[in-house]
């Protein structure tokens, strides 16, 4: 389900490095005193593990996680810090050949930047799934759920899980949220009212195409004909059923009546 929502290019951008700005250059890439004596040679560590670390330092906090390939984070930013830390930028490509020292780099920069991790039935988990639902509740586009996610997971300095793992929590809660919406409207649709969604998807030849189609048509152009179809779309709502009044009929008049025509027609 989760990759339906994403193709492959989406994934693997996801996962990682984007380009950097210049502003986040300077916000997330630049060492601190306390920085440059957490990966101070004196615990042990090489140039490369030294270099390798300070960018897994300056990542998280960044991105939420810290892609895979740190070797190919912004030339820009490794730079930078190896400027800093007064060694060859190229040593990054030496880096992390052994996946464990990347693991253990994490782990200790993650400790010492005070974030946590959200393995499976952990309470950092639970409380992603549940900020997923609420905003399910909100919006439907797949990015934009992963881009608050991502942003709610960075505000809490949890660790971001996995771009696969996300994916399909996001695909749970928008599977969640149509269930709950349902569940709160069924008591609405009344025989009647189902009757009235079902022709909403059928052609109407005199639309040139269905009635859904047309409720959702966005107004264009500021001319009379348009105020005209605005005012034939919510007298149509209005007329489906007076229990769904102010579920339809409010949510219409703001998603297509057009701005420059003032305000809406007063309801009766």
């Amino acid at each position: 389900m989760s990759t339906r929502m994403f193709s492959e290019d989406q994934l693997e951008q996801l996962r990682s490095f984007p380009d950097i700005s210049k502003d986040e250059l300077i916000r997330f890439f630049t060492l601190t005193p306390a920085d440059l004596a957490f990966v101070a040679p004196s615990r042990g560590r090489g140039p490369a593990d030294r270099l390798g670390l300070s960018v897994q330092l300056c990542t998280l906090p960044w991105l939420g996680f810290v892609p895979d390939a740190v070797t190919a984070a912004p030339p820009v930013a490794v730079a930078r810090l190896a400027e800093r830390l007064d060694v060859d930028p190229a040593l990054i490509e030496g880096y992390g050949r052994r996946e464990q020292t990347r693991s253990d780099h994490l782990r200790a920069a993650a400790e010492y930047l005070g974030w946590k991790t959200a393995p499976p039935g952990s309470p950092a988990l639970k409380e992603l799934e549940q900020f997923l639902l609420d905003r399910a509740m909100e919006h439907d586009s797949p990015t934009l759920l992963f881009t608050l996610a991502r942003e709610y997971l960075i505000s809490t300095r949890t660790i971001r899980p996995g771009v696969m793992i996300l994916a399909k929590m996001v695909a749970s809660a928008r599977t969640g949220a149509t269930e709950l919406t349902f569940a709160k409207v069924a008591h609405l649709l009344t025989d009647q009212m189902r009757a009235d969604l079902d022709r909403l998807l059928v052609p109407d030849v005199g639309l040139g195409m269905t009635r859904l189609a047309w409720l959702i048509k966005p107004a264009v152009d500021a001319t009379a004909a348009t105020v005209k179809a605005a005012i034939d779309k919510l007298t149509y709502l209005r007329g489906m059923d007076a229990h769904l009044l102010d579920l339809s009929a409010l949510a219409a008049e703001r998603r297509f009546w057009p701005r420059w025509a003032g305000a809406p027609p007063t309801r009766h």
